[in-house]
């Protein structure tokens, strides 16, 4: 690998000259066309004596086409350049306290009042990545914000910043030439479009003119005085959505605590490494810096952005797309993660950044910033949906840990080696190399399989009563159903030993009550090999979606029966129980054991059917309908069980009924299963011979 790398090294050395990531119509955009202008503008004709910003000035300079009904975003761009430079030397004249009467209170309708002071430190500041990390935080506390308003009046808010300053809920509320001033600096690509730019990581350091930051400072302060008017004319309340947390830390966590000496290295390799664009060098000094200083999510922030650049930059020389480096207009796609994690380029091409990169960091990228049960980091920060204020630290430390080693990727043998000599570096690359996917439907699945099996091996710990306390008068004989039950349960059992040929495990009594080690022992075995999870075709994630909703029913069986069982058993030693409800409570009892049984055959189905997902897409259009028709009858079965498992129906015998029907569909399953691995040895044999 280290061979290859050096080869791509060299071929990338070639874009240390680049100035610029903006191409260079984007580029005149942001950077010119706003000062083209040079008349100047009064800031007393923008704001008045008592902080009241004037919308209607504003309005005067934008622009529309020939039609009248589309924004001309370059005239707009022009006009209002004077008008923001006037605007930002207002700002920067004021001292901290000035700014926070003036401007602070009227921000407080974002949720985040305390970001504007912070902004307004940060447009004194020297610091090169100041202005572009205050406008990203800016514009998704804005999107946030704006999406708070909309709900005020719309039903489903827009996940698109675009589409939401589109709306006509905003325009209702701030009215429509308020919304059209607003997108030529963000929502728009045909605009400044500085959220887009600045969150997918196409921005250098000090390329943003910080006048821009401050008018959207204004703006903001502008929006929240307008909305206040609104609120007292209609008497709505705005409610602020809550923050998105990130739950299941411990799942994340896979490299260890980055400590100071390992920071030391990097503040070495990103001078060396060509991962990192020359001109992107102070945002990866600044990422170590924020993190030194436990800012996580200031840290977070910068690398997302510039982990995106260095991507784009493997991404287009891999697959020999040099254009596609630079913004695209507003008339093409930029590239961005999700082009670069696909599987094709279109329809023909493949994507080989997948194959340069390997397995293990293509299932990281997807956990992170893709699967729906992982943390997808970027879209919720570039959407405002988390608390700044309460990053935690353990996201932070596994995106960069992961920077870091793909940082190792690209630089000279002799750096690599030297490096390789830091124990601390040599852990990460090695927890790197071995990552599995965490948050892949596959990786959900075992963790739910694994959870309903602690479940179920709790029942032996329930309380009973013990049969001789029963009187004999009203003790229940096990029906013919149950042992009709029992029969299939141990004739399918036998049939598993055919789908398991590579275990060692003993099948007799597999499926027993109490539940036996040798069937957690199986589980554990199974859930622990290694299943490809990278772009699974839609057939098996279908697949994976029914057996989840399997185990996760399952799992709500076993819990509700735990909870019966604890309840019942208290209420027949107080003798609290009524005569229907004493019968009612021996039923349960006298269907534990089969229940018990059927829970663990079915997780135990379901594992195996995992282990061979893979089979799924090799089916035909006939086969494959016939096996989801066969799981959608077991996940009927499971939420039937489930209704009548809980202890507002306590059903039993329609239980065991239901089960009944579910087994003789599992052993024609099983048979049918089984004809097809013994034809499958045939055809082998024949082969072999």
């Amino acid at each position: 690998m280290m061979e290859e790398n050096g080869r791509f090294q060299l071929e990338m050395s070639i874009t240390d000259s680049i100035t610029t990531c903006l191409s260079p119509p984007v580029y005149d955009m942001v950077c010119r066309l706003g000062f083209d202008t040079k008349e100047s503008c009064d800031i007393n004709s923008l704001v008045s004596q008592h902080g009241e910003i004037c919308w209607k000035i504003l309005a005067e300079c934008i622009c529309y086409t020939d039609s009248g009904e589309n924004v001309d975003y370059l005239k707009s761009v022009s006009l209002l350049g004077p008008v923001c430079e006037a605007v930002h030397t207002h700002i920067y004249s004021l001292t901290k306290a000035q700014f926070e009467v003036r401007y602070t209170f009227w921000c407080q309708w974002t949720n985040f009042p305390e970001l504007f002071p912070e902004i307004f430190v940060a447009l004194k500041s020297l610091q090169p990545e100041a202005i572009p990390l205050s406008l990203m935080k800016l514009t998704s506390c804005l999107e946030r914000a704006l999406g708070n308003v909309f709900l005020l009046i719309g039903k489903e808010c827009p996940f698109l910043l675009r589409d939401l300053l589109v709306s006509k809920e905003l325009a209702e509320v701030f009215g429509q030439s308020v919304m059209n001033i607003l997108r030529v600096f963000i929502g728009s690509p045909h605009g400044l479009n500085l959220r887009n730019i600045l969150w997918h990581g196409f921005v250098s350091p000090k390329e943003i003119p910080p006048k821009y930051c401050s008018m959207l400072v204004f703006l903001t302060a502008g929006l929240g005085q307008l909305l206040k008017s609104y609120l007292q004319q209609t008497n709505f309340a705005l409610v602020h959505r809550p923050f998105v947390t990130f739950t299941n830390l411990k799942d994340l966590i896979i490299f260890p605590d980055i400590n100071d000496e390992v920071l030391s290295v990097v503040e070495e390799l990103i001078k060396k490494s060509t991962f990192v664009l020359k001109i992107m060098i102070p945002f990866w000094e600044a990422i170590v810096m924020k993190f030194r200083s436990h800012r996580y999510a200031d840290c977070i922030i910068l690398l997302l952005t510039q982990l995106e650049t260095g991507l784009r930059k493997i991404f287009t020389e891999v697959n020999k797309c040099p254009k596609r480096f630079l913004t695209a207009e507003s008339t093409a796609f930029y590239t961005t993660f999700d082009e670069m994690l696909a599987k094709q380029l279109n329809d023909v091409e493949i994507n080989h950044l997948p194959f340069f990169l390997g397995e293990s960091a293509m299932e990281f990228l997807w956990d992170f910033l893709n699967h729906q049960e992982g943390p997808r980091v970027r879209d919720h920060l570039s959407h405002g949906e988390v608390n700044l204020n309460d990053f935690p630290k353990e996201v932070t430390n596994q995106l960069l840990a992961f920077s870091i080693v793909l940082l190792f990727r690209f630089v000279g043998e002799d750096v690599l080696s030297v490096s390789m000599e830091n124990v601390s570096i040599r852990i990460l690359i090695s927890c790197a190399n071995r990552y599995c996917s965490q948050f892949h439907p596959v990786s959900q699945l075992k963790k739910k399989i694994l959870h309903c099996e602690k479940s179920i091996k709790i029942w032996p710990q329930l309380p009973l009563v013990p049969e001789e306390q029963i009187p004999e008068a009203t003790r229940l004989e096990s029906s013919s159903e149950v042992n009709d039950c029992d029969n299939l349960i141990i004739k399918i059992s036998s049939e598993l030993q055919y789908y398991m040929l590579q275990s060692d495990h003993n099948f007799n009594n597999l499926l027993d009550y109490p539940p036996t080690e040798n069937w957690s022992l199986l589980l554990h075995e199974l859930c622990s090999r290694h299943i490809r999870t990278l772009y699974c075709p839609r057939s098996v994630l279908e697949v994976l979606a029914i057996l989840q909703k399997i185990s996760v029913h399952c799992h709500l069986v076993s819990d509700q029966i735990i909870a019966t069982t604890e309840v019942r058993y208290k209420q027949w030693v107080q003798k609290t129980l009524r005569s229907r409800q004493r019968q009612n409570y021996l039923r349960m009892l006298n269907s534990i054991k089969l229940l018990s049984s059927v829970l663990q055959l079915l997780l135990l189905l379901i594992t195996m059917e995992l282990v061979s997902i893979h089979i799924v897409n090799e089916k035909n259009a006939c086969e494959y309908q016939q096996y989801l028709k066969f799981l959608k009858s077991v996940l009927q079965y499971t939420e039937n069980l489930a209704t009548y498992s809980h202890q507002e129906k306590n059903k039993w015998d329609e239980a065991i009924h239901i089960t009944h029907l579910v087994l003789v569909k599992i052993w024609a399953f099983s048979e049918k299963k089984q004809m097809l691995i013994h034809l499958a040895k045939e055809s082998s044999n024949k082969v072999i011979l």
